[in-house]
């Protein structure tokens, strides 16, 4: 079946990544392969202390996304503004699907579901229509 809106929440520890339509979803679960760690810059210190991003894990996500046409990322902390950097450094061709960027903590799967659909009502009605 075909999905054209995509919800993902992603932390640095896992992604869960929805694609739906008004009657159907499809749940994916993506694992970090290096989970970020916070990194702390001390004193004396060589390098930066910023963790560096995980390219396997943003890839995964990127391919659960395959087929949707809008998206909308959420999170709690960094790791969704990071997975947008990475879009628009490593595919700069899927930035206009990014329709939303919006923190949000730990929701359930199914209270993640009901804000994006929520979200893409609102949006959709947004859109200028033909005339």
């Amino acid at each position: 079946m075909s999905h054209t809106h995509a919800v993902v929440w992603l932390d640095t520890k896992e992604a869960h990544v929805f694609q739906f339509n008004a009657e159907d979803v499809e749940r994916q679960r993506i694992k970090a392969h290096s989970p970020f760690r916070k990194v702390h810059h001390k004193a004396g210190v060589i390098g930066s202390g910023h963790a560096h991003d995980d390219k396997a894990y943003f890839d995964g996500i990127v391919e659960a996304l395959e087929g949707a046409t809008e998206w909308l990322i959420t999170g709690p902390g960094a790791a969704k503004n990071e997975f947008v950097s990475y879009l628009e450094k490593r595919a700069p061709q899927l930035n206009n699907r990014v329709i939303g960027v919006e923190p949000m903590d730990h929701p359930t799967d199914g209270e993640l579901l009901v804000h994006a659909r929520r979200f893409f009502m609102a949006a959709d009605r947004m859109l200028p229509r033909e005339a």
